[in-house]
């Protein structure tokens, strides 16, 4: 038995092909999924990787053993996936390891309508499932079925953000060579549906799961590079950057400068709660301080989250919040399930900048307060000690507001930090944020000092 403790993770499945994910264990999962939800029908899409094929068909064959049918998407985004399980109502799995290198894959699962599956919402009861032994089904078997659903989910976000009648932008994507390049074409250019006025230049649209150009993962600055330097090449009014299960998206401006995530949540809280007043906005313990300022200020409600998927899709159904926004690029709409879409910030932002005629530097300017360090890893031998270690610390410092609600918030008014443990390896992580720069340093200096054992 292969050890499901490193593939089955907080919020996914994932590991190396085959030695910790193969076609037997994917049929394993596809038996234990099918039992654990009791549904009658699952819809299945697979990302562009070449062991994605077979996995999604050795899914689909245990799954068919219990009874169940199961509807064959084909290609398509983490996104389109929650669009099919949405749209039809019924459990959905994608076979992706999104923006991990090319020896990994793996599987995102969700219940009927994106419902999240993560470890207390399925995953644990799927391993123990898989643990305790899946004999052979001993019904009728399921059936296959092949279902284009590409136009209907880029008619869906269409219909979610008009661009229409935006100024013309000129628009380079950067797909990293993931899907990306299957999907942009449908909800952005004219592959499927009337054309926008955006001219798409694109980057890396082949479908290729060895990532020949760079990293399908754009909160790394390298493998933002290429697309910074076309942006100014080609004089373009923004550039986008996906990674390669294409549910988050990273913006550049016209400068080739790459704007904070934050300041993306921020502008789309306003624009989200131009249309319903006094809602919830979602955002995370790492998301800039200036989020709940700007939902407060444009009369909504945030409410602050943990880090992960599952963790706010949570909190918005609880809130029924309007829109939830993650550091990391994940975006989540009410309108769209509560799932996180990326291609959908990407409109939100489109429409906003083509609905005026400043250039994306300026109005991303209007939601950006603060200086930040960026997210700073450390690895440490007992990530548990010294995150105690750190907080005592903190606890006993005059003016210091120390919260553990993800790890650990230290507060002093505008400045703070956040030292939270990483799912999968020994090492802390680090944000800090301030009111300008030197403070910053200063702040991270001195909690990394004590995280790396400097101090004492």
């Amino acid at each position: 038995m292969q050890d499901l403790g490193k593939l089955i993770k907080a919020y996914d499945i994932r590991g190396t092909v085959p030695d910790q994910f193969n076609e037997g264990l994917a049929r394993q999962i596809g038996a234990a999924f099918a039992e654990w939800t009791g549904a009658d029908t699952i819809v299945t899409v697979r990302d562009m990787r070449p062991s994605s094929p077979g996995l999604a068909a050795a899914f689909a064959e245990g799954a068919t053993s219990r009874g169940v049918n199961v509807i064959d998407a084909g290609l398509g985004s983490t996104d389109l996936m929650y669009f099919a399980s949405g749209h039809l109502g019924v459990p959905g799995a994608v076979f992706t390891a999104s923006h991990n290198p090319a020896q990994y894959n793996g599987i995102k699962l969700c219940r009927a309508g994106a419902a999240p599956v993560g470890q207390d919402t399925g995953l644990r009861a799927i391993r123990t499932m898989i643990e305790h032994g899946i004999g052979a089904g001993n019904g009728t078997p399921g059936t296959v079925s092949k279902l284009d659903l590409l136009g209907d989910y880029a008619r869906h976000l269409r219909g979610l953000v008009d661009l229409s009648g935006i100024r013309p932008l000129k628009i380079v994507v950067d797909a990293a060579n993931g899907m990306g390049g299957h999907v942009v074409p449908a909800v952005l250019g004219d592959a499927l549906l009337p054309a926008l006025p955006l001219s798409i230049v694109p980057m890396y649209f082949d479908l290729d799961g060895t990532f020949p150009n760079h990293e399908a993962n754009p909160i790394d600055p390298a493998n933002l590079v290429d697309l910074q330097k076309a942006v100014v090449e080609h004089g373009a009014d923004a550039g986008l950057a996906f990674d390669g299960d294409a549910d988050r998206c990273f913006l550049i401006d016209q400068n080739g400068d790459p704007v904070p995530p934050s300041a993306i949540v921020g502008l789309i809280a306003t624009r989200e709660l131009a249309r319903d007043p006094g809602a919830a906005i979602v955002y995370n313990v790492i998301t800039s301080q200036a989020v709940p300022e700007i939902v407060t200020e444009a009369g909504g409600t945030p409410v602050r989250c943990r880090v992960g998927h599952s963790f706010m899709k949570q909190l918005m159904a609880d809130h029924d919040a309007i829109f939830g926004g993650e550091h990391s690029g994940h975006y989540y709409f009410r309108d769209f399930w509560r799932a996180d879409t990326g291609m959908l910030a990407a409109m939100h932002v489109l429409a906003a900048l083509g609905g005026q005629d400043r250039p994306l530097s300026e109005l991303a300017g209007e939601y950006t307060r603060y200086a930040a360090s960026g997210e700073i890893n450390s690895q440490v031998p007992d990530p548990a000690a010294t995150l105690r270690s750190v907080g005592a610390t903190y606890a006993a410092t005059l003016g210091a507001q120390v919260d553990w609600l993800d790890g650990l918030t230290v507060t002093y008014g505008k400045l703070w930090f956040n030292l939270r443990p990483s799912n999968t390896e020994p090492m802390l992580r680090l944000n800090v944020e301030g009111p300008d720069t030197a403070s910053v340093v200063r702040l991270r200096d001195e909690v990394l000092a004590h995280v790396r054992g400097a101090v004492g």
